[in-house]
């Protein structure tokens, strides 16, 4: 998960998600699932890395009220232009 995201995780961090399953089998534990996709979700990497853009793409869907690759741009460099 953390992969996915982008993130190193810290030894902590790597341990804690590790840890979640136990001695589990497999990874169906739907619980420890979404406890370790909560704690990758609120890792202080992560947000710190992705709260610009969320906050410009949040910006342009409540208070343009467009996407941001609507007219008049083609593409995304208005977008990129606020990153």
């Amino acid at each position: 998960m953390f992969a996915n995201a982008g993130v190193t995780p810290s030894t902590t961090e790597r341990n804690t998600a590790i840890a979640e399953f136990g001695a589990a089998t497999n990874t169906s534990d739907a619980a420890a699932r979404s406890r370790t996709l909560r704690d990758v979700a609120e890792n202080p990497t992560l947000n710190q890395q992705e709260f610009n853009r969320a906050f410009v793409l949040m910006e342009y869907f409540g208070y343009l009220r467009r996407n941001p690759n609507d007219a008049p741009d083609a593409d995304y460099t208005g977008y990129e232009f606020w990153l």
